[in-house]
């Protein structure tokens, strides 16, 4: 999988703010794929100065791994919050490459439009990729929200200047929740549907949990 090069990496804050505004306006909110067979969870861990971004392709809706892939990288952006996206997504794009499987769906470690700039990392990358992708994130960047019930599946929405931009999600019983938002062609509903469905014992949907787990050996 290839992403598009519709912008410079080596660019200013100042710019990046730009290119972000301008990313912005393309991402869909709404579902454009008739099924989901294959989702692939990304993440990326630092290991001094090196980066290692990895992905976890697995089947979808029973959890089964097909296929991994890691790639070490240097990162060329600084550490800026609100703009990881940066940073992450030309090492990103590299493992992407070595992927075998087409996913049909990514779920990125991060937020999709739960960003000050509706920008976040998986809504970049999901730009980028052309691809359905999901925000899921372990804690808030922005916005507030209710607690949710306590037990599997309870949901609050996400809320900034009263736009919804997410779900504050229970995926276990009695844990922490997570903060799912739409990354791209995909509505806030599926992308809920999809991470509740990809956790089956842990709070971190299985790709993700996997994704984490390779990027940090």
């Amino acid at each position: 999988m290839r992403l598009q090069n519709l912008h410079s990496w080596g660019i200013s804050i100042k710019e990046a703010k730009v290119v972000q505004k301008s990313l912005s306006e393309r991402i869909v909110k709404y579902d454009s794929f008739s099924e989901v067979k294959t989702v692939a969870g990304l993440d990326i861990g630092f290991h001094g100065d090196v980066a290692r971004a990895s992905c976890a392709v697995f089947s979808y809706p029973d959890c089964i791994l097909i296929e991994e892939k890691v790639y070490d990288g240097r990162v060329n952006f600084p550490y800026i919050p609100g703009f990881l996206s940066f940073r992450e997504i030309p090492v990103l794009a590299s493992v992407l490459e070595m992927v075998e499987t087409e996913p049909d769906v990514l779920i990125a470690d991060g937020q999709g439009i739960a960003h000050p700039r509706r920008l976040g990392l998986a809504s970049h990358l999901g730009v980028l990729a052309d691809k359905p992708t999901i925000g899921c994130a372990k804690s808030i960047l922005i916005g507030r929200c209710e607690e949710p019930g306590n037990e599997k599946g309870s949901y609050t929405y996400l809320i900034d200047r009263e736009e919804v931009i997410g779900v504050c999600l229970r995926t276990r019983s009695g844990v922490k929740p997570v903060y799912v938002s739409i990354g791209n062609k995909i509505s806030l509903e599926s992308a809920r549907e999809v991470v509740l469905n990809c956790c089956k014992k842990y709070r971190l949907p299985e790709p993700i949990r996997w994704a984490h787990k390779l990027a940090s050996n």
